[in-house]
């Protein structure tokens, strides 16, 4: 299995960053979520996000809201997400999966983790789940074997993002901007102050997403950020597509183009 430590390891030897790329599953059917994967991981994407969909989606914008409401009405359940979890890591790429804390705590934490280990997930992105309240899944990852990830944005403070920094083990998120997802004309600039000022607290890779669309905002993202996580600007593409087939072979050329992108 691919962890977290051994892609951002290769891709520092290689000078470059890595690209993390999500979807959500069952998006655009169940099936299709692998095959959309699978195609982001043959263009050269080093990590794969599933999105666990979730009808209270606090942090996601329109173009993800779309997708994930799609993903609803194909009635994805957690059981289907662990299938696509497995059917992504068989691709050899670290996959992840980022879920609103609410599906983990009814599910049950230590059976979450222990069923995503099993699925060959490496960990979890948590957005809405505070550094105060994480011990439980902090715990419950720690027995799995998987990583945890959580957020820092412009307006952490120092403190915060110290707080936020000692609750991750495999790599941090820094959100560009405040607000929610979506690809933009431009990277926020705050961005770069923020690796640099998380930086000061850990030694985990930093990677940055929100708002990266383009090859060329890839590049600038990737001139700083051990990673770029891009998300919005896949999912329009195959919501754009007349099929599932079109849409892969669309975000593969995106993805090519960022691949390229992220070296340095």
């Amino acid at each position: 299995m691919t962890t977290l430590q051994t892609v951002f390891a290769k891709a520092k030897a290689d000078n470059r960053a890595a690209l993390v790329g999500y979807l959500p599953a069952g998006f655009p059917s169940k099936d299709g979520a692998v095959a959309a994967a699978t195609a982001l991981v043959e263009a050269g994407c080093d990590v794969i996000e599933i999105g666990l969909p979730y009808s209270d989606p606090l942090m996601d914008g329109p173009t993800i809201q779309d997708a994930v409401h799609r993903s609803l009405v194909n009635g994805t359940r957690i059981a289907d997400v662990m299938r696509t979890v497995e059917g992504v890591a068989a691709t050899g790429a670290a996959t992840l999966v980022m879920t609103y804390w609410n599906p983990i705590d009814k599910y049950g934490a230590e059976r979450f983790a222990r069923d995503l280990a099993n699925a060959g997930g490496v960990g979890t992105i948590t957005p809405d789940l505070t550094p105060e309240e994480s011990e439980p899944w902090r715990s419950a990852s720690s027995n799995a074997g998987i990583d945890t990830v959580f957020l820092v944005a412009p307006s952490s403070t120092e403190a915060r993002i110290k707080a936020v920094v000692d609750c991750c083990t495999g790599f941090v998120y820094a959100a560009s901007l405040m607000g929610v997802t979506g690809a933009r004309d431009s990277v926020n600039v705050a961005a770069e102050g923020l690796v640099e000022r998380t930086r000061r607290h850990t030694d985990l890779p930093v990677c940055v997403g929100l708002g990266v669309g383009t090859g060329a905002q890839a590049a600038e993202v990737a001139a700083y950020a051990d990673g770029v996580i891009v998300g919005s600007a896949f999912i329009r593409r195959i919501l754009d597509a007349p099929d599932e087939a079109a849409g892969n072979t669309s975000i593969g050329q995106l993805a090519r183009e960022m691949a390229q992108g992220v070296r340095r």
